[in-house]
């Protein structure tokens, strides 16, 4: 199939009609849609897929001599956030195959392995982290942990992916598969305004990271309970959210609160308690902590006089990424000189980067408008998209020198 009919076979999956945004959450019956659409393409071209203990999927196109080390990766993730776009994710994988078919197209012979990767839980939407299935794989979040996380819906991963046909006790790093793979290539739509051409490298992904803020007062009747007996959690939970944009202003980072939980969520009641998560970014690590340390204490102040409690815990961290320089450059040169520019959203291809050589491609986005239904590539670049990506896999592939 082309890279037209593909997107086409995909693009209507968990699609709400009216707002054009996609809800496809891990393991809910559209993510499980567009695994099911991953196998059928895999299995038209005869790859052989492989499932990890965390719910990663890999479909394999092997040597003529059917080694498997020293494999080149590619792919992304088919999750989504809450109404996101088609390209974040998706453009990855689809690219990936299309790349695939034109090397074969043009009768290229494989040296080295190429796995086509569709990542699990990329984005974090149901179960709070982001990464979650390269972060297991790569042994950057505990187990244990992971296995406690819970849905909205009160389910823990554990129970989900047992569901879901996994063993739970079984997920956790895999270095059997990290030690067969040579590099990691992730090609997405770029999310922002940055890259005027059609495709563009990755130099870095900033530091960033998600925590939760738990506000803690008492729930009573809206119309009977004196503002002075009142502990009402939303009131510091409201400046909490003016302190993520002006610490956010002072530090030259970026903060945002986009999700709340409202105990018992009444309109006519006082909350109980209410939670926001905060997703706080920036150029430098000391920046993000400093801002994330000021909207705590400013959050804390304005609790006093309410008689709310504050908790603060940190769901999620990354530090700076730093792209494997040899990696990157070589990509350049077989681009023939592109942009590279860093980024602000993260990527499995960065949690990755600690165990193994990593490097990005983006694709240019018109609208510069991510996670929302309006994040755009233009057919004509995701094309170009394809045709960056078969060089690239085509040189670590297929070429004498390995990409490791």
């Amino acid at each position: 199939m082309s890279f037209e009919e593909m997107w086409a076979a995909l693009l209507p999956v968990g699609r709400d009609e009216a707002t054009g945004g996609y809800h496809r959450f891990a393991w809910t019956p559209p993510e499980l849609e567009c695994r099911a659409w991953f196998l059928d393409e895999a299995r038209r071209r005869d790859l052989d897929v492989e499932h990890d203990a965390n719910g990663n999927m890999i479909a394999w196109w092997l040597p003529a001599d059917g080694s498997r080390g020293d494999a080149v990766l590619t792919g992304s993730h088919l999750d989504s956030v809450p109404g996101g776009g088609a390209f974040d994710g998706p453009l990855g994988i689809v690219s990936a195959f299309a790349a695939v078919d034109l090397l074969r197209e043009r009768g290229t012979a494989l040296r080295r392995p190429i796995g086509i990767a569709a990542f699990a839980e990329e984005e974090g939407a149901r179960f709070g982290v982001a990464c979650l299935g390269s972060r297991l794989l790569a042994g950057a979040i505990d187990p244990a942990r992971a296995r406690g996380l819970t849905d909205a819906d009160g389910h823990t991963f554990a129970e989900v992916m047992h569901n879901a046909g996994f063993d739970p006790a079984a997920i956790g790093p895999d270095d059997g598969l990290l030690g067969r793979i040579g590099c990691l290539v992730e090609l997405h739509v770029e999310q922002g305004r940055a890259l005027r051409e059609p495709v563009g490298v990755a130099s870095a992904i900033v530091p960033h990271g998600r925590w939760r803020f738990d506000f803690g007062g008492e729930g009573n009747h809206a119309g009977t309970t004196g503002l002075p007996d009142r502990r009402d959690p939303m009131l510091p939970f409201a400046a909490m959210v003016i302190a993520a944009r002006e610490a956010a202003e002072r530090n030259g980072t970026v903060a945002t609160v986009g999700k709340v939980r409202v105990v018992p969520g009444g309109v006519n009641a006082i909350a109980s308690s209410v939670t926001g998560w905060l997703d706080a970014r920036g150029p430098r690590d000391e920046a993000v902590r400093r801002t994330v340390a000021e909207i705590d204490e400013a959050a804390r102040v304005a609790a006093r006089p309410h008689r709310v409690s504050v908790d603060l815990a940190e769901e999620s961290y990354s530090e700076i990424v730093d792209f494997n320089h040899a990696l990157r450059d070589r990509i350049g040169a077989t681009l023939g000189g592109v942009p590279v520019l860093p980024t602000g959203a993260g990527h499995d291809a960065g949690v990755l980067s600690a165990r193994l050589p990593t490097a990005m491609l983006f694709v240019r986005n018109p609208t510069g408008v991510s996670h929302a239904p309006a994040e755009c590539a233009e057919p004509a670049d995701c094309l170009a998209g394809v045709e960056a990506l078969t060089a690239v896999l085509d040189d670590l592939a297929c070429s004498a020198r390995a990409c490791g």
